[in-house]
């Protein structure tokens, strides 16, 4: 019987690579970034028939949508298109991340899936999607369905609710590493800055329609980046310091450690990035086996090989100071972590 496991975490956290090492096992259907391209929109709370599922699963993502029209892409965004800020507007959600993982032709595939989709009877969401999983494993011969999203431990419960029967990894890596990275992510740069607006305006989530009041309240520098395109200069040089990614990490972490420790035990682990680097071969063949596949010696060779640890420490290169504040600011998501059993943040 097919399996389902969602890699769920902070980000920055080494999940990609993951993703690309889980793609190369034979038996597994890497969806990379599945739940953050469709987001919660895919999994209304009433039966839909196939071709409401498709379009809330195809319709571009708004967020993703307007960093591409704004020339402003991330390396996450896979599609040919995406780069060219003239011709990445409208690129759908499949097809932006998830698609272009699987195959070098995302818009065949696309189309192919769309003509099966749009015939599927009404029935609740995660039917549709358990259905969509089952296509795509037969289209490339796989066993074992792996989601990884980054920027998803806030996720488990809803998929938790509407997959009883999936099981989770909960990846992490280092406080002070990861919130380095961040600070260095457009992606990541723009969710402090949206949540910086929501605290200003009272909004109730950060991707909430604001009024036009809540829209002049705001400085110049946040009140334009409600506008699309957007000027990218708004988000990559405005000054923002790195303890504020530290705060980041520790409250993500910390509200996924809540989540899945409301799991059933068996139902979930951790995988610590810095572990994975210290022993690949044991720490693949334990998730392999997590997954539901067989650790092929080939594959253990192959992700062995995709993995790179230069930028371990990197928050060590950080002036004393800094590095001091930063870990301060790591600290509750650390001792979270710790409790689980996890590896401490000082580590790195």
């Amino acid at each position: 019987m097919r399996s389902v496991t969602f890699v769920v975490g902070s980000g920055r956290s080494g999940s990609t690579v993951l993703s690309r090492i889980v793609r190369a096992h034979p038996d597994v259907l890497s969806l990379n970034e599945f739940w953050a391209s469709v987001g919660t929109r895919a999994l209304p709370g009433r039966p839909v028939d196939g071709a409401e599922f498709w379009r809330l699963v195809a319709d571009p993502h708004p967020a993703f949508d307007s960093m591409v029209r704004s020339g402003m892409p991330m390396a996450e965004f896979l599609h040919p298109r995406a780069a060219r800020r003239d011709e990445g507007a409208g690129i759908p959600a499949l097809s932006l991340m998830v698609l272009p993982h699987l195959t070098d032709d995302p818009d065949g595939l696309f189309e192919e899936l769309k003509g099966v989709v749009v015939t599927w009877p009404r029935r609740t969401a995660p039917e549709h999607h358990e259905e969509l999983f089952d296509v795509l494993c037969a289209r490339f011969g796989r066993t074992a369905v792996v989601e990884r999203s980054g920027y998803s431990g806030h996720r488990v419960p809803q998929l938790h609710a509407a997959f009883p029967a999936a099981k989770f990894v909960h990846m992490f890596r280092d406080g002070p590493d990861c919130a380095l990275s961040m600070s260095r992510h457009p992606g990541f740069r723009l969710i402090l800055l949206r949540r910086e607006i929501q605290a200003r305006t009272g909004a109730a989530h950060a991707d909430d329609v604001l009024t036009e009041e809540q829209v002049r309240s705001l400085p110049p520098e946040l009140a334009g980046l409600l506008s699309v395109p957007f000027d990218p200069a708004l988000v990559l040089d405005r000054p923002l310091p790195v303890v504020e990614f530290g705060a980041l990490w520790s409250q993500i972490v910390t509200e996924a450690a809540a989540h899945l420790g409301r799991l059933p035990q068996e139902q979930w682990i951790p995988l610590a990035y810095e572990e994975l680097l210290d022993a690949p071969r044991r720490q693949l063949s334990r998730i392999a086996a997590f997954f539901g596949v067989e650790p092929l010696p080939q594959w253990l060779d192959t992700g062995c090989a995709m993995l790179d640890g230069s930028l371990r420490g990197a928050s060590l290169r950080l002036p004393p100071a800094e590095l001091a504040a930063l870990r301060r600011r790591c600290a509750p998501g650390t001792r979270v972590l710790e409790a689980a059993g996890g590896p401490s943040s000082a580590a790195g």
